[in-house]
């Protein structure tokens, strides 16, 4: 019987960053489940730069009851996570090498031990150690690609996913395992991205032949500028329930160019803003938008998310609550600032997030998970599995 740790090993093995196919380590992760009894759906697609990706949604099903389980309406327990990672070009962790497990001082280094193969890791084990005999509602375990680049694997799997549909019309709890060090996330921040485009025409810059791309950018540059003080100072834009509590408002701009002697013949401006329950920002995107057409630039919209928000004083979320207090003590569920899949699962009612590894490591140059939070990662899903299922 494999553990969390051996679980994760594997998974760090493969090179999963979101610009690879993750179909290998999908494979992989397809054949566990089925060796636990799920029946896995595999819906794939072809990302915008024609590379293949990968969604997996299994559901074990108990053997006893099965048909009362199914005609009563009740949901279960549904776990989500994603088996993409970000890159790992300037890794530092011990041993070189991003895609090797290395276990040093209590912890597991490797791309995604962290964020999040090791919340994955750690509900295999989970799942393993609960009998089937045992089980009295469905247990699903979703496993989806592109996280990391814009929720599109999970936007994916709501568009085309029978088995979602089916998993949907139950409404189980839905536990989004990202690292949360056990505390359980009722509320997240969405995301909106712009991108704003000038068209010049390059030429030798000793002569007037050219149209500098920059010139019809900068009037827009003053515009995003306004907007960043507005996402600061405007109390209509706030959601106190968040720290920082304002939309955080970022922007750049950049021509590629790396000589002086030739006109740049195109600049490239981006925004976006952190979405809040009850602060979408939608009037500040028309105000980019209508921006663009007055000043003849092209703009486009990036698929982003809207932010999740979960009642907290929902009887569920204070029963994860209970069932974290073990491991991280007294608790009260609470709102963070990053995004998750959570993002684009509007159709499930009891959505948190909740997961082994502490968000600090995710996305570092030696990213690691503590032992002691994969084993207790384990320990909690087993309870969660237990109480919803059993």
């Amino acid at each position: 019987m494999s553990t969390a740790s051996d679980y994760l090993s594997r998974l760090i093995s493969f090179d999963s960053v979101s610009r690879n196919s993750n179909e290998p380590v999908s494979d992989c992760v397809a054949a566990w489940l089925q060796e636990l009894n799920f029946e896995v759906e595999r819906t794939t697609y072809v990302d915008p730069r024609g590379v293949r990706k990968c969604n997996l949604l299994a559901r074990r099903d108990p053997i006893a009851a099965q048909e009362q389980t199914l005609a009563s309406g009740t949901g279960g327990l549904a776990y989500f996570c994603h088996t993409d990672t970000v890159t790992a070009d300037r890794w530092t962790g011990p041993g070189g090498n991003p895609f090797h497990a290395v276990f040093e001082n209590g912890r597991i280094y490797g791309r995604g031990a962290c964020d999040m193969k090791g919340s994955l890791a750690a509900m295999l084990d989970a799942a393993q150690s609960i009998s089937l005999a045992d089980q009295m509602r469905p247990l699903w375990i979703v496993c989806t690609a592109d996280e990391e680049v814009g929720f599109e694997g999970a936007q994916y799997l709501v568009d085309h996913s029978a088995a979602f549909r089916d998993l949907a019309s139950l409404d189980p709890v839905s536990i989004i395992g990202e690292p949360t060090r056990l505390s359980v996330i009722h509320a997240h921040k969405g995301i909106v991205g712009m991108r704003i485009r000038s068209q010049g025409k390059a030429a030798h810059s000793s002569t007037d032949m050219g149209i500098n791309a920059n010139v019809a950018m900068v009037p827009m540059l003053q515009t995003l500028l306004e907007i960043d003080e507005q996402c600061r100072t405007d109390e209509t834009l706030r959601n106190d329930a968040f720290d920082p509590p304002t939309l955080t408002w970022n922007f750049g701009v950049s021509d590629e160019m790396k000589t002086v002697n030739i006109v740049p013949d195109h600049c490239t401006a981006w925004a976006s803003m952190r979405t809040m329950p009850g602060v979408d920002g939608r009037e500040i995107v028309e105000r980019v938008r209508r921006r663009a057409e007055e000043l003849g630039l092209s703009f486009d919209l990036y698929s982003g998310g809207d932010p999740m928000h979960t009642d907290r004083d929902a009887p569920f979320v204070k029963e994860l609550c209970e069932l974290a207090e073990p491991y991280i003590g007294a608790n009260e569920p609470h709102a963070v600032c990053y995004a998750t899949d959570g993002c684009v699962l509007g159709e499930l009612n009891r959505r948190i997030v909740c997961g082994p590894g502490g968000i600090a490591q995710a996305h570092t140059s030696d990213e690691f998970i503590e032992i002691e939070q994969l084993e207790n990662g384990v320990r909690f899903y087993q309870d969660a599995i237990r109480h919803w299922c059993c």
